[in-house]
């Protein structure tokens, strides 16, 4: 874990609540697709923990959508202020298990961990597939981005209003070797179950401290408890437990 100034050199509205802003400075510790960074905004006592969409040489790309006080204020602020960051958070995907044609599922805003991740895979010379889900046509993005890639991209909505109507676990392709996935606890429950092969599970979740201090995010796994900012938030199939 590392803590640095870094400066917005973009801060632009993707739909009416997702935006995504580029911040430039030390990237040196985000080494994984799946980790986050965790952003000291002023005027709020706890940090906001954002996963990395992308990272390209001392840039980071963050997308986060405006779901209170904090992220509002994120979205109002302007190119050229600056950033107290932490980064290196989280354990990040493992990118070996994948096999010739991983399945990447995202639910809204658990879209934009997959997007650095498609994009190291598609290098490793992988057949990637992309089923990304959104509830409405208003709430779509990335699409074309992945598509750009070199990934197989499939749109769900829940209201049918774009792309195939349903679910992601409604937009499966006949075959893959793995899974990766972020977005909802209903989502990856949903995922669990319906799909076969192994996978790593991309958890969110509120975090008090974002480095493994507080334990407020804990969680229950066959190898005993993790904590989800710390041992996670990437964790796999086989270590999940469900309540139910």
């Amino acid at each position: 874990m590392k803590q640095s100034r870094f400066e917005i050199t973009e801060n632009v509205p993707l739909t009416g609540s997702v935006y995504r802003m580029r911040i430039a400075g030390d990237t040196g510790d985000v080494a994984r697709p799946g980790q986050f960074v965790s952003l000291r905004l002023s005027g709020y006592y706890l940090r906001r923990p954002i996963s990395v969409c992308d990272r390209e040489g001392d840039c980071l790309t963050l997308i986060y959508k405006t779901v209170g006080a904090g992220t509002r204020a994120m979205s109002g602020m302007k190119p050229g202020e600056t950033l107290d960051v932490l980064t290196g958070l989280g354990n990040g995907y493992d990118l070996s298990e994948s096999g010739d044609a991983p399945l990447l599922l995202g639910g809204g805003v658990g879209v934009p961990p997959l997007y650095w991740l498609g994009k190291e895979l598609v290098r490793q010379g992988r057949r990637v597939t992309a089923v990304l889900g959104f509830n409405t046509r208003a709430e779509v993005f990335y699409e074309e981005e992945f598509r750009a890639l070199g990934c197989r991209v499939t749109v769900a909505t829940a209201d049918g209003s774009y792309g195939r109507k349903g679910f992601v676990t409604d937009a499966l392709p006949a075959d893959y070797s793995y899974v990766y996935t972020c977005g909802p606890m209903p989502m990856l429950r949903a995922v669990w179950r319906a799909t076969k092969p192994s996978g790593q599970y991309s958890f969110e979740e509120r975090m008090g401290c974002g480095f493994g201090a507080c334990m407020g995010c804990t969680c229950k796994t066959a190898g005993g408890p993790k904590r989800l900012c710390r041992e996670g938030p990437v964790l796999r199939k086989e270590e999940i437990l469900w309540d139910d």
